[in-house]
């Protein structure tokens, strides 16, 4: 019996990936389970496991092909990977097919091609005028993202397998044409080609030259990386940034980990460092500025969250992942230890599932943990806030004290840094919101949650 192997559902909002390597080749011995390919989304990259034991004889999606979800990517048969005598013999049998025929097949009309990019839906979007090559093998993902930004598939260049375009492509040449004079995305007649107001710029951007002839190693870009330098860009092309920061004493904060930390260890069975202090802080924050947990749509509705679904940015040998804590706000300081860990481990192990990767509504990096004391972190869309945690130092301030005065001593600090949306909050919201997280934490009243006596 032979058992098609599937491109596997691989999260709600996932609707295609690629094969970005086979682990066995036609004619290997498979077991149930065991790892057979790799397959790469724009939100993870895992490996997928045989559905059942025999021989891989047939694969008929390549390495850097893309598909949907659901499409038939191999077949698993049973006894030695040799191919049956009688489907031989047979398939030499089989007539040739005619040159002219085959060639007609394989090259759509223009009419069939256009209407495969989309152009004569009534959506009026997708062009028609090019050859129509690249529109009659996309993915009904890349020919969605061409509609939506009006680009001629023809016109992109394709770095899929056999030139294939890939979504990766489009949304490259959509920043590519974004660079472009207003007169030169309008289309190719003469008033296109006028000349553009003083000022503006006339072309595309070009890239300063490389060095010459320097000892290099060129290293080609993994398709994460790919992933993380185009949102990267796409995050501060969407939204306005601005990044706020005040000074926050962590001293009691230090001091209480200090207490509790073997304690907790033992009985959670997590280590207790700083960053779940600032996310209770954060947390109340939000409570009180309700905004910083929000989103914008296309049509400028601001969605104001209920739930803080915190996103956390994690550090992996493969590049920059977020992983979502669903409903951070319903958990204490030990839960928020526990989750926070579990996720950041299950994605450095290439465990974590793709649904727990989108969803968040406000998003935490702890830049701290490699010991950096400063930061402007890029926001993760579509949030509008993310909240940064670099390291906490010991320095000479100025304090007030109750007894002697303004006195200079020596105190754990922090800088609490918030890169926001200023379509969505404004600087003086910001600074409130940075205040409450820095009061919080300076008055450190996490005792019962460490199931310690107040001093």
């Amino acid at each position: 019996m032979a058992t098609p192997v599937k491109m596997p559902e691989l999260g709600e909002s996932i609707t295609e990936g690629t094969i970005t390597r086979w682990l066995k080749q036609e004619g290997d011995q498979v077991e149930a389970d065991e790892p057979l390919f790799e397959v790469s989304t724009d939100k993870v990259d895992t490996e997928v496991p045989s559905p059942v034991a025999g021989v891989l004889k047939t694969i008929k999606v390549q390495a850097d092909e893309t598909v949907e979800v659901g499409a038939e990517l191999a077949v698993i048969g049973g006894g030695g990977g040799a191919e049956p005598a009688e489907a031989k013999e047979a398939k030499e049998q089989e007539p040739a097919e005619p040159k002219e025929e085959a060639a007609a097949e394989k090259k759509p009309s223009k009419d069939k091609a256009a209407a495969r990019s989309g152009n004569g839906n009534g959506n009026g979007k997708a062009k028609g005028d090019g050859n129509g090559k690249a529109a009659a093998v996309v993915s009904p993902l890349v020919r969605r993202l061409a509609r939506e930004h009006d680009v001629d598939l023809s016109q992109v260049t394709g770095s899929g397998s056999g030139g294939r375009v890939r979504r990766e492509d489009v949304e490259a040449f959509v920043q590519q044409r974004g660079q472009e004079p207003a007169a030169a995305k309008a289309g190719g007649g003469t008033e296109a080609k006028a000349k553009p107001a003083a000022g503006a710029a006339t072309g595309p951007q070009v890239a300063v030259p490389l060095a010459k002839g320097l000892r290099e190693q060129v290293v080609p870009a993994t398709r994460t990386r790919k992933v993380i330098a185009q949102r990267m860009v796409a995050s501060l092309q969407v939204s306005a940034q601005l990044t706020s920061a005040v000074e926050i004493d962590m001293t009691r904060v230090m001091r209480l980990r200090e207490r509790a930390k073997d304690d907790f260890k033992q009985r959670e069975g997590a280590s207790l460092s700083p960053m779940p202090f600032a996310v209770l802080a954060l947390i109340a924050a939000i409570r009180e500025f309700p905004t910083v947990n929000s989103a914008m749509d296309e049509d400028g509705n601001l969605h104001v969250y209920q739930d803080v679904h915190l996103g956390v940015a994690v550090d992996t040998p493969k590049g920059l992942f977020v992983p979502v804590v669903k409903n951070a706000d319903s958990l204490n300081l030990a839960g928020l230890a526990k989750a926070v860990a579990d996720v950041a481990k299950r994605t450095r192990d290439g465990k974590i599932g793709p649904d727990e990767l989108s969803g968040s509504t406000i998003s935490l990096t702890n830049t701290g943990s490699r010991g950096a004391v400063w930061d402007t972190p890029i926001i993760n869309q579509p949030n509008a806030a993310i909240f940064a945690t670099p390291a906490i130092v010991k320095r000479p301030v100025v304090v007030d004290d109750p007894d002697l005065g303004e006195v200079v001593a020596v105190r754990h600090m922090m800088y609490g840094i918030l890169t926001y949306d200023h379509r969505i909050i404004d600087g003086a919201d910001a600074a409130r919101f940075l205040v409450k997280v820095k009061e919080v934490l300076e008055a450190a009243d996490f005792e019962g949650d460490l199931g310690l006596e107040r001093e």
